[in-house]
């Protein structure tokens, strides 16, 4: 089954009687679902002890996905990121096997350059040989080039609803990753059961969905649907 997620561990009320009742939020969280996007590692840095912290609460078996820092994606623009992308991995060190893909999330001005974005894998290949998938927001990379780039370091793409980039029908694999912003009203609207039916199905058998509609509290209604439809499968 894949990992059926959200970003953050926040349990609304509405729906806290389905999670185990005692423990912290996370391990309550880790009661239904084998994995989280950690999200906050875009905007700030945190203690190893944090990480160690959070490992130990959860399932042999839970992995966390890890938002690459902003600083490498945005304030560096995924050039000259060794120091800070070696810094990054060892504040995460402490997750262990416990580890699961690093999301590498792209501003909407980044642009394709081969040339750049080949030296800035390189570099990150050189220092991690683990998953990573790659959310791109420039039309730019909508293109056979990144694509060969992208596969030539194993770096899988991301399928991000609403598509700005690579929608469905450009996946001819079922995508390892998928996160789910909500629509209309990206980070608040809801998905409707057809919806997460239809994504659940596109999803690979040891893929990832992440529901990123959180501002709402809809994320883990809608993760936790998701959830019963693999079940009764």
């Amino acid at each position: 089954m894949p990992i059926i997620a959200t970003a953050a561990w926040s349990i609304p009320k509405k729906v806290a009687d389905r999670f185990a009742q005692e423990g912290s939020g996370l391990t309550r969280y880790a009661s239904v679902f084998d994995g989280v996007e950690i999200n906050s590692t875009f905007y700030r840095r945190h203690k190893a002890s944090t990480f160690a912290l959070w490992a130990q609460s959860v399932p042999d078996s839970f992995r966390f996905a890890v938002k690459i820092p902003k600083d490498i994606t945005h304030t560096h623009a995924m050039k000259d990121i060794a120091e800070p992308f070696g810094t990054f991995l060892e504040d995460i060190t402490p997750l262990g096997e416990k580890r699961g893909p690093l999301l590498c999330q792209l501003p909407p001005s980044l642009a394709f350059d081969a040339d750049a974005l080949d030296s800035a894998f390189n570099t990150v290949r050189n220092a991690d040989d683990g998953p990573i998938v790659i959310e791109v927001r420039h039309t730019s990379w909508a293109s056979a080039e990144a694509r060969d780039l992208l596969k030539s370091y194993a770096i899988d793409r991301v399928l991000a609803d609403p598509a700005r980039v690579w929608p469905t029908e450009d996946f001819d694999t079922p995508p390892k990753y998928v996160r789910l912003h909500g629509k209309p009203k990206i980070y608040y609207s809801s998905y409707t059961d057809e919806e997460i039916r239809r994504f659940s199905d596109l999803l690979a058998a040891d893929g990832w969905c992440v529901f990123d509609n959180t501002a709402s509290g809809a994320a883990i209604e809608n993760a936790l649907t998701m959830v019963d439809f693999h079940l009764k499968r």
